[in-house]
């Protein structure tokens, strides 16, 4: 068996087309234990060589709104008030810590991009924290 890591796109490209040849390999079978071997390589080299990288914030929470269909008057039990809903969904204020911990804890956000830096387009100008 020569199994090795993948350096190349061509080899990355050699390696979808094994995914697509083996994905409907029977359970427990070698063919399928090959199968699950070319993933991890696969999803290493994409971590190497493609790293997608964490969205920000408030891009986040208006898809994750689309995607639910929530709308702003929804998120006013998690965020505060109207205009405070619409200050942060256009990046006029930064979320506030409790505001994080509402949404992580309501809507199961994770709160590691929830307090990522994004800037806001307030008087100031600032990176929210």
């Amino acid at each position: 068996m020569d199994i090795k890591t993948i350096q190349s796109d061509q080899e990355y490209q050699k390696a979808l087309l094994e995914v697509e040849r083996l994905w409907d390999a029977p359970a427990n079978s070698p063919e399928s234990d090959i199968l699950n071997i070319i993933i991890l390589l696969i999803e290493d080299y994409e971590k190497r060589v493609r790293p997608i990288e964490a969205p920000d914030p408030i891009e986040f929470i208006q898809q994750v709104m689309e995607d639910r269909g929530l709308t702003r008057k929804d998120m006013e039990s998690i965020i505060g008030p109207r205009g405070r809903v619409s200050d942060i969904l256009t990046k006029k204020r930064p979320l506030t810590l409790d505001m994080i911990r509402r949404l992580s804890e309501k809507m199961q956000l994770p709160t590691d991009i929830l307090v990522r830096p994004y800037r806001t387009t307030g008087a100031s100008n600032k990176t929210a924290a």
